[in-house]
């Protein structure tokens, strides 16, 4: 089995409260890596061109990506993200509370990874440390 301490995740999500519950989400459930935020698209994008002032993210790395963000929301950010040649390859998961069929729709069009309803994902996000644990475990990530 691969190592998930290997991956890092960047949490795409203006919410505090949020993010910090995938946080701890993710570690209660066993998937114990490293986790960068970013509060929007913009900074996220920073963040993965290596241009933010504080925050880095080491590769492998996967997004986990809200759509309702300020400044850049996530179809703004995915749109940026797959036009540029260094960062199109980045495997994005959109993490959000929309359950709506265009927005799904949507960012299937952005080529997303998967796309789940925080809602749905299950208690203390079981669910979503499942699957990032079993997809590190089985994908060879860039």
């Amino acid at each position: 089995m691969t190592d998930v301490s290997a991956l890092s995740v960047l949490v795409v999500d203006d919410d505090d409260v949020a993010a910090e519950a995938v946080i701890r989400g993710l570690r209660k459930n066993g998937m114990h890596c490293p986790v960068v935020v970013a509060e929007d698209g913009s900074a996220a994008l920073q963040i993965l061109r290596n241009s933010h002032a504080r925050r880095r993210i080491a590769k492998p790395y996967l997004v986990l990506l809200d759509l309702n963000t300020p400044r850049m929301n996530g179809f703004e950010f995915l749109r940026a993200l797959r036009s540029d040649d260094e960062l199109r390859g980045t495997v994005v998961f959109v993490l959000t509370t929309s359950g709506s069929e265009a927005d799904r729709a949507r960012a299937y069009g952005e080529n997303v990874a998967g796309y789940m309803v925080k809602s749905g994902v299950g208690p203390h996000l079981r669910g979503l440390a499942q699957l990032l644990i079993e997809y590190r475990a089985s994908v060879l990530l860039p």
